[in-house]
């Protein structure tokens, strides 16, 4: 298995410290609103990730952390006057659906920042005790000059990093580029007790804290988006490796590219931020899933009007090769060499969605009930290590299409092709395509075949 890892620059064999126990650490959201469609490129490229590292390793810890202290989350907090409790729960609450809806299974742990303050506090106390970190005016502060290999794994001299960062000009700073562990908090602000007064911890160190307390102090795999390489990871591997002892604390770094709109990276001031949780409204989380999963992970993707649509006809293509395929005895034949081989070469959905297609197409032209039997079961086997083809295909082309709000519901279907089957059974022809194209103008497609008449919506327009 080959993996591209950040801190090389170079895809690499990927093999875990203990096979029997393989760890991988993901960065998680702030939950302070809903979530961008960019937002969801880590969850859905990390998840396959998972599903394929479990195929071939028993034991897999994989932990993607929730931010539920942060200074956005504390202003979010007192714009409506209440706890940021209930500002985290609302919107962690509805990541989860969202990641539900896009078929992303839950991760071993989910460690919320609020729970492990005493961890961060300890890690905290260790870094001064090394003289890595040293108190000011109430802060604390990891002291960058202390570790040489700053900046390594974002491959940036410090001082462009620091000009190109937003960094913090304080006159309690021995070096611009240190950054905060842990910042004083006024009567207002949340806070908790600690060595250095009421407080509450720096960005950085939550996930160092985590990771350490849930996966050890050198994991596997940790990842994240691009955006994330400086400062958050290269702080992060600063302080873990300081906090350690000078160990390793990441052995592979992997980073996903950004999401762009029409060329244009999201952002509110364009007004081209999508949320995730509006786009469920009028589109199946599978196929956002795969629209997500139709680039190569490390390269940016771009999301235009046709990504759902033609995400769509996708889904139309495969889950229609099952559902031609009829009913066919249950087989245990697992996803082709080829499809595993594709995703264990640094997760090239790319590729495995190739051959996911050429499965499909040999699907449709087998004859044989065992040739069917075995390439359903690969397809469907390939489907779920992308997290794809989890519904039956009934349910799938029971679904409505981003823009047939308006098509009738599934027993008005049903009630309008048996009133099509009277008028052909009467020879009234004109009256069967009559109902035929009423319902096509109504964004439902109706398809005569061997096996019977089917349907499914499609786009009215």
């Amino acid at each position: 298995m080959q993996l591209h890892n950040t801190a090389t620059g170079r895809k690499e064999q990927f093999e875990p410290q203990d096979p029997q126990r393989v760890t991988m650490y993901v960065c998680g959201p702030t939950v302070y609103s809903y979530a961008h469609i960019g937002n969801y490129r880590p969850p859905v490229v990390f998840d396959v990730l998972a599903r394929v590292l479990r195929r071939r390793y028993p034991g897999v810890n994989y932990a993607r952390n929730i931010t539920d202290i942060d200074d956005k989350i504390n202003a979010a907090a007192a714009a409506e006057g209440v706890a940021i409790g209930v500002i985290t729960s609302r919107y962690a609450a509805a990541f989860h659906q969202d990641l539900a809806a896009l078929g992303v299974a839950p991760t071993d742990h989910e460690p919320k920042v609020t729970e492990h303050i005493p961890q961060i506090i300890d890690m905290i106390q260790r870094l001064i005790d090394s003289s890595h970190a040293y108190e000011a005016e109430r802060h604390v502060l990891f002291q960058v000059s202390t570790y040489p290999d700053y900046g390594q794994l974002s491959k940036r001299d410090t001082r462009e990093m620091l000009a190109g960062a937003r960094v913090e000009v304080a006159p309690y700073k021995k070096e611009p580029g240190d950054f905060v562990l842990w910042k004083p908090s006024t009567d207002e602000q949340p806070g908790w007790p600690s060595p250095w007064g009421r407080g509450r911890p720096g960005w950085h160190i939550e996930c160092s804290a985590m990771a350490e307390a849930l996966l050890g102090e050198t994991i596997d795999i940790h990842g994240g988006g691009h955006d994330l390489v400086f400062p958050h990871h290269e702080n992060e591997r600063a302080q873990s490796t300081c906090a350690h002892g000078g160990r390793v604390f990441a052995r592979f770094w992997l980073h996903n590219g950004f999401v762009n709109m029409n060329s244009e990276k999201m952002s509110k001031s364009l007004g081209n931020v999508l949320l995730v949780h509006d786009m469920l409204k009028h589109a199946p989380g599978e196929a956002i899933r795969l629209g997500l999963l139709t680039g190569h992970y490390r390269q940016p993707l771009d999301w235009n009007d046709e990504t759902l649509p033609d995400a769509r006809r996708k889904l139309d293509r495969l889950y229609g090769a099952l559902r031609d395929a009829g009913a066919v005895r249950p087989s245990e034949a697992r996803a082709p060499a080829a499809f595993v081989a594709a995703l264990e070469d640094d997760l090239n959905t790319p590729a495995a969605l190739a051959e996911l297609f050429e499965l499909a197409r040999a699907l449709n032209k087998a004859e044989s009930s065992a040739d069917k039997s075995q390439l359903a079961a690969q397809l469907r086997d390939a489907g779920n290590l992308l997290g794809l083809l989890h519904q039956s295909p009934q349910d799938w082309f029971a679904l409505p299409s981003a823009n047939s709000s308006g098509a009738p519901a599934p027993a008005e279907i049903e009630n309008l092709i048996a009133q099509r089957a009277n008028a052909k059974k009467a020879k009234d022809f004109k009256e069967a395509d009559r109902i035929r194209d009423a319902l096509k103008a109504r964004g439902v497609l109706i398809e005569d075949s061997a096996q019977g008449v089917r349907w499914r919506y499609v786009d009215s327009t």
